[in-house]
């Protein structure tokens, strides 16, 4: 009887974490299209977005000091380590 007590537990953890996960998946979609439009409103209004830290990061880029330029990165936007290391790669 436990086991399958714990089996069931297992199972609805399982489905949980899936559910979670799915929920998280569906925001960062909406975020990500949020982004893009946001991205075109300042384009269309000829706003100039360009962040102060973009060049301390594309100076550290052209040194050869890649990880310096995440670090960077992160601490002026707060992004974690794997947001950070795809935004500088896209700027390499």
């Amino acid at each position: 009887m436990d086991i399958l007590g714990y089996s069931l537990a297992a199972l609805f953890l399982i489905v949980g974490v899936g559910s979670v996960e799915s929920r998280i998946s569906r925001a960062d979609k909406r975020v990500a299209r949020v982004e893009r439009k946001l991205d075109l409103i300042i384009e269309h209004l000829g706003i100039d977005a360009s962040e102060p830290w973009n060049d301390e990061v594309a100076a550290l880029l052209r040194d050869g000091k890649k990880i310096q330029a995440i670090k960077v990165y992160r601490e002026a936007t707060g992004a974690d380590l794997r947001e950070a290391k795809e935004a500088v790669d896209r700027l390499a």
